[in-house]
């Protein structure tokens, strides 16, 4: 056997990935917010406000990156966050521009469904479920490249 060539069954699985990042807004909000913690702090002592203010810009770094989901299609399953299915019990999926989302989350959407949004994300995809057993019809996944997730876990999915 050449070289090249790697037998199928050693393939690496579809694998794709992304970090829900706050949008530029975010970040300014937060840099913005620490400023003027420490300009109220200002007329009390100027030592005080700068270390409070790097303390909270820090603070709220961390907090920003602790909580911040990933969504990640590797190793046959779909984690969106903390929540992971198997890729084999997904069905159809649908990629969502602004209004389609808007209406997944409005009129149409079912209570039961799982949902991995962030609100300064305009896009995401809808992703069927095949279990029976499972009473969550479908996730709603927020995304920045709705088409390459999309691509991904069909790909996953015709893996398995």
């Amino acid at each position: 056997m050449p070289d090249s060539a790697v037998p199928p069954a050693v393939l690496p699985a579809s694998s794709w990935s992304e970090r829900l990042w706050p949008g530029p807004w975010g970040w300014v909000l937060l840099v913005v917010f620490t400023l003027m913690l420490g300009v109220v702090l200002l007329p009390v002592d100027a030592t005080l406000a700068a270390v409070v203010g790097l303390v909270a810009l820090g603070a709220g770094l961390a907090v920003t990156v602790a909580l911040t989901p990933t969504v990640r299609v590797a190793d046959g399953s779909l984690r969106a966050g903390s929540a992971r299915i198997p890729l084999s019990l997904l069905g159809t999926v649908t990629e969502l521009d602004a209004d389609a989302l808007r209406r997944e989350l409005g009129p149409d959407l079912d209570a039961r469904a799982h949902v991995c949004l962030r609100g300064w994300i305009r896009s995401a995809v809808r992703v069927e479920l095949l279990d029976p057993q499972d009473p969550t019809p479908y996730w709603l996944v927020s995304t920045r490249r709705p088409h390459e997730l999309a691509q991904a876990i069909r790909a996953g999915a015709t893996v398995r």
